[in-house]
């Protein structure tokens, strides 16, 4: 989170890290959505499909496909990471790693490199969601906030989500809960609906696949549950890894032991963002994982659905 300066008398502009804005969303809430991506998450996920959200600053995506050698981006470093070989572009990410303002970028006209992340004020992506307000009001969407996980940037996640309420828009949350309860406090009473990530019950495993301990994940889940919030709890399905009857098991006693949740949303793995890696330079750790059967979904959702929950499952 930054806070602009040049703004109007008697206010500082609060500002985030945005990578994303995709309107017209029909998988983050009930109706027609404008999903807002912020940068930054504390876990590290093997399946993660949005790679470029881990990070909290600027970072560079380089595309090696589409590089010309016309060595612009070359003559633009001043720190030396960008360089042309034999073979194509050459990227030197230690050299680059304190830039933040990515000239080689700017420069770069076949777009084979771009910066993932770039700073906005509340108040420009309160602009962009409000352009489709009648589209709201006919399907009963609204504004997600996603990532990366969105309570990383907490004064900026609170301050659009309190604007986004005064404009009238109502509000989806995804997030995977692990952050202090007194965030989760500070930005509750502007959240209509809580997309809320589990993936692992067990610790161990959780902490071997995410990076971090699942125990203030559940912990505030069933904290938000007794304030009752409207609560979606929302399930990836990654076959070897928490597709097993144990975890669906752990899962559905979870469900059954929440008060006020509004149903299980089904995530079947895919492999959308495998590429995204190898443009970070960065290791993809799923490489021989397939997408889950139609018939394991089908099982998943009945054991789930025996809590007396509405499950939505979604299509690979």
């Amino acid at each position: 989170m930054r806070r602009l300066s040049g703004s109007p008398p008697g206010g500082i502009l609060v500002a985030g890290t945005v990578f994303d804005i995709r309107r017209y969303s029909i998988h983050d809430g009930p109706g027609i959505r404008t999903t807002v991506f912020l940068k930054g998450c504390a876990l590290s996920c093997w399946w993660c499909h949005n790679p470029e959200s881990q990070r909290l600053g600027p970072e560079l995506i380089v595309r090696e496909s589409r590089c010309i050698r016309c060595g612009a981006c070359v003559a633009a470093c001043e720190r030396g990471g960008a360089a042309l070989g034999d073979a194509g572009p050459v990227t030197d990410r230690a050299s680059c790693a304190g830039c933040d303002t990515y000239p080689c970028a700017a420069v770069c006209y076949a777009e084979a490199r771009e910066v993932a992340g770039r700073v906005m004020s509340v108040e420009q992506v309160v602009e962009v969601a409000a352009r489709d307000e009648p589209f709201y009001r006919e399907s009963g969407g609204g504004a997600t906030l996603s990532g990366g996980e969105p309570l990383l940037q907490a004064d900026f996640t609170a301050a659009l989500l309190e604007a986004l309420h005064h404009r009238g828009i109502t509000t989806a949350l995804d997030t995977c809960g692990h952050v202090p309860w007194a965030v989760l406090d500070r930005v509750r009473p502007h959240v209509d609906l809580f997309l809320y990530d589990v993936k692992l019950m067990d610790e161990e495993r959780h902490r071997r696949f995410t990076g971090v301990s699942n125990r203030h994940i559940l912990e505030n889940l069933r904290a938000l549950s007794e304030q009752a919030h409207r609560i979606v709890l929302r399930l990836p399905v990654i076959p070897g890894v928490n597709d097993d009857e144990a975890n669906v098991r752990a899962v559905a006693t979870l469900a059954a032991g929440l008060p006020h949740l509004a149903g299980i949303d089904l995530l079947p793995y895919h492999r959308i963002g495998v590429d995204k890696y190898a443009r970070l330079d960065r290791k993809y750790r799923l490489l021989e994982t397939g997408a889950p059967s139609r018939a394991r979904m089908d099982a998943i959702a009945t054991a789930l659905e025996a809590t007396g929950l509405q499950v939505h499952r979604e299509l690979h």
